[in-house]
């Protein structure tokens, strides 16, 4: 085996073992339910953070322009706030990427 496969199953088995054992921990430690109000609630916004924490700056570097792209997480954050169906906030927020974007193809 050359070095370079060494080292990458070497990183491999150190990401796996840290990955693997940041998700065990908490089985191991934590035996009974948790009944403190403040981290229960801490622990249900947990998912939500992480998907708005990988996805707001795609979200800002996925179109052309970057008023396009701000004006298209406007639209979808008004859509999101007024309680409206996934679907319709991507179609309503791609169409108004694609109005803007033409805009700005024309000027």
């Amino acid at each position: 085996m050359s070095m370079q496969i060494k080292e990458f199953f070497i990183y491999l088995i150190i990401m796996a073992g840290s990955t693997y054992l940041i998700r065990a921990i908490p089985f191991v430690v934590i035996k009974e339910k948790i009944k403190n109000n403040f981290i229960k609630s801490f622990l249900y916004y947990i998912p939500y953070t992480v998907l708005m924490a990988m996805t707001f700056p795609a979200a800002l570097y996925v179109t052309g322009h970057l008023i396009s792209a701000v004006i298209g997480l406007l639209a979808a954050c008004l859509l999101a706030l007024k309680n409206k169906g996934l679907t319709l906030v991507a179609v309503v927020t791609s169409v108004v990427v694609l109005v803007c974007e033409l805009i700005i193809m024309v000027l």
